[in-house]
């Protein structure tokens, strides 16, 4: 009798292990596995970055697109646009400085402007240079939001959109270094000199960085 208790004993010992063991065996993946990424995840990102793989600036252009990956959806029209447009704001930006300096120099020398101001004439030259530049990339922007609400119309229309976008955002650049130029004959102890350089380069490379997005779209890049 007392065997015959072992070996029930024993059966019902090895039949519980086998059950712990088998409800482990199902539970425990679950339980240490993460689970799937996603396919897609970073993807517009990842995009950004290879789009701006190609412009001259590229750690500037994708920190300042890639708070825009919402907008761009992985569209290469989408980019260049949020690229044209923060140039348009980076030349506003400039052109309200330029404003100020010139005020600064008009309030504060009344006998001898030339003298006391030696950089008045290439801010009011600049000033000119920077509005036309504001408004090439404003039209630049404009042509590619034509061409993303056109995504769908004959090649040809887009061949002729993106040119325009191409002319009209190098003719912007163009602009911007006839402002710098203009500044180079100014004597190194400007004030306004100093701060005009930097903030000029700044832009410029903004404007460089668009213009370079564009050119992608030319070829197939669309």
């Amino acid at each position: 009798m007392a065997r015959n208790v072992s070996l029930l004993s024993f059966f019902f010992f090895f039949f519980t292990c086998a059950v712990v063991l088998l409800l482990a065996a199902d539970v425990e993946p679950a339980l240490v596995s993460s689970p799937p990424v996603p396919d897609g995840v970073n993807s517009t990102d990842q995009f950004i970055r290879a789009r701006c793989g190609a412009t001259r600036f590229p750690g500037l252009c994708y920190s300042s697109l890639a708070a825009y990956s919402g907008a761009v959806q992985q569209n290469p029209v989408q980019l260049a646009r949020v690229s044209a447009n923060l140039t348009v704001a980076r030349l506003a930006k400039l052109s309200a400085r330029v404003s100020s300096l010139r005020r600064h120099c008009s309030t504060t020398t009344t006998n001898a402007p030339v003298a006391a101001c030696p950089e008045a004439g290439a801010l009011r030259d600049c000033s000119d240079a920077l509005g036309d530049a504001s408004d090439l990339a404003r039209r630049t922007s404009a042509e590619l939001r034509g061409l993303v609400e056109e995504a769908a119309g004959s090649s040809s229309a887009a061949a002729w959109r993106v040119s325009n976008a191409q002319t009209w955002m190098s003719a912007a650049l163009t602009n911007e270094e006839t402002c710098s130029d203009g500044f180079e004959e100014v004597a190194p102890g400007s004030r306004a000199k100093a701060d005009m350089t930097w903030r000029l380069l700044r832009v410029k490379q903004y404007t460089s960085n668009a213009l370079a997005l564009v050119n992608g779209l030319a070829g197939g890049g669309q």
